[in-house]
């Protein structure tokens, strides 16, 4: 996983302080897994404020240059990652497409929605990594049409082991604008949590599919 600490711990301030991330270890959320979760995390928030979703574009695009080269088409996931990614499409005056979870069901039967041509050097634009299994489909359905995959880049990564280990087994490099050490750093640095919340927060990471259970 790559990222820059100045600018994730920029990054997890903003989501912070809109509550596209909200932390409360003493009444857990359950996420659609299941899973009991200290954390909630709702990216799409930040398209409703100009002056965060226009910060969180431009470090796209400085970074996804930086990282990976410029690529030939900009790459959304859908549902959560289709307005940020035609902003940052937008910023490098790229092509933009977007991958569905599944292929339609009726008409063409596109998985992949928009104009990619074989060969096409592809990053592609996620709004938060858990497992990385539903990110990494969306990698699958664009080589399977062609594409050649430079890279990933998220807002957000929980930093699981399973999916830095299914990202390698992918062969796929990461790169995030935050992550969950540095929002842990910035809720206590910025009063959302207290110290000794802390410690509970870093328990969940170590093994989320059994905590609170």
């Amino acid at each position: 996983m790559i990222f820059n600490k100045d600018t994730a711990q920029k990054t997890a301030e903003l989501l912070l302080q809109i509550n596209a991330i909200k932390l409360n270890p003493k009444n857990p959320f359950t996420w659609a897994s299941g899973w009991k979760s200290p954390i909630y995390c709702d990216n799409r928030i930040i398209l409703s404020f100009p002056a965060i979703r226009n910060y969180i574009r431009d470090e796209f695009s400085k970074n996804i240059e930086k990282q990976f080269g410029k690529p030939d088409v900009i790459a959304g996931v859908a549902t959560g990652a289709i307005g940020i990614g035609i902003l940052v499409a937008e910023s490098l005056g790229l092509p933009f497409v977007y991958v569905r979870p599944e292929p339609k069901k009726h008409g063409r039967q596109n998985q992949v929605e928009g104009f990619l041509q074989k060969g096409q050097n592809v990053v592609v634009v996620e709004d938060l990594i858990s497992t990385g299994n539903s990110s990494l489909q969306a990698v699958t359905a664009l080589r399977e049409a062609g594409a050649n995959i430079k890279g990933m880049a998220a807002i957000f990564t929980y930093g699981f082991d399973v999916a830095t280990e299914n990202f390698k087994k992918a062969n796929l490099d990461l790169y995030t604008l935050s992550n969950y050490d540095a929002l842990l750093e910035q809720a206590v640095t910025q009063r959302y949590i207290q110290k000794e919340e802390q410690e509970t927060l870093s328990e969940w990471r170590v093994n989320p599919s059994i905590w609170g259970v």
